[in-house]
This record gives C-alpha cells, structure tokens and sequence, in this order.
C-alpha cells in the first residue's frame, strides 16, 4: 500500500489499471506525465518519459522477441526491466499482445521514502535521487527480479495524475537510431527532468 508522502501537497489520483496501458504508446507517454509511480511505497511523480515503438529501430524489439525482451511482447500493464552499463532501466509494457511497444520511465520528482531514496543513492540533492532512468532505478531498488511483474498491484502501484501539467515533447536522449523522433514527453520546466528541453 502506498505510504503518506514525504511532501505533503501530493496526492495520489485513482489507481492505474492495465486498460490504462492497452492504448497506442503514444497516448499512454504523455498520459504518464504526472502519475505517480511507487515500489514497496517508495517512488513519486513522473516528470520524464520516452516511447518507444516495435517499428522504431530504437526500440528493443525492433528485431523480434528475444530472453531478454519477451515481456515487451507480452500483455499491456507489466514492467519490462533490463540492464544497461551497470544499472536499469524500467518501461510499462503498452498497446495490444505482440506489439511490443513500451515506455521508458526516465525520471521522477520524489515524494515518498526520501530518506530510502537517499541511502540507496548515497546523495542528499533530491534533485539528482531520480533524475535519469538508472538514478530512478537505484533509488527504488528496481531491478531484475521487477521484471515482468503487473503494474497494477504490489509491489508495483502506480496512481492518475490529479493535475493536468504542462507536457512538452522532443527527441530522445542517449540513443543511436530514429534519434529525429520527438517521442520523449516532459513536465516543463521541472527541476526533475535528467535533462532540460529544448526551448
């Protein structure tokens, strides 16, 4: 269950169901901006997201299932997580059974557990406990053994945004390939974001 938040001008919309993800990604990514997403409690509210879908080559099921990507082509409402350089990255599996699309949670303002979030990352500066998909990782203790796991029921909880913000879009970051696509969704202006837009 969801624990009082350590900022106490937050509150937690309705809960998220998995309908909520089996829509276009495109539409779930900039839905995400303002959601709050908890693990065992500790979490908060996204302010940073990236869509990826199967027909982008950024996407990791570009290229079909593999081990390591099979939950993407699985149902809509469960977390795909994998490892990159040393750390992990979290998405919400989206749209219907085989399209393999998803989203990656790139950061979050913290607003429950901050003090968890500051022992995991060893720093003080809440601006830096979530800021960036690995940061956000670390400071939930989200690893592989989240994989795969639903969305819609503990350990994992995700709540609607009760406020409408002011989402800006651009172009991904730290990718390779489709890096023109303005798939990457914000909060304008936060002091969250693991990197500004671009005005």
């Amino acid at each position: 269950m969801a624990r009082k938040p350590d900022q106490t001008t937050h509150k937690l919309g309705k809960a998220l169901n998995r309908k909520f993800f089996d829509r276009s990604v495109h539409d779930v990514a900039p839905d995400l901006i303002g959601a709050t997403l908890l693990l065992d409690g500790v979490g908060g509210v996204i302010v940073e997201v990236e869509a990826y879908h199967h027909t982008d080559p950024a996407a990791h099921s570009f290229n079909g299932p593999t081990p390591r990507n099979r939950i993407m082509f699985g149902p809509a409402g469960f977390a795909y997580v994998y490892r990159i350089h040393q750390v992990f990255c979290v998405n919400a599996v989206c749209e219907g059974e085989g399209s393999a699309s998803a989203v990656l949670i790139r950061a979050l303002q913290p607003t429950f557990g901050l003090d968890e979030m500051r022992a995991r990352r060893g720093l003080e500066d809440e601006r830096l406990l979530c800021s960036g998909p690995g940061r956000l990782c670390q400071a939930l203790g989200i690893g592989l053994a989240h994989n795969g796991l639903a969305l819609d029921k503990p350990p994992i909880e995700m709540f609607a945004r009760t406020e409408m913000p002011d989402v800006v879009a651009g172009i991904r970051i730290g990718i390779s390939k489709a890096v023109e696509l303005p798939w990457r969704y914000g909060a304008r202006g936060s002091k969250y974001l693991s990197k500004p837009f671009a005005k």
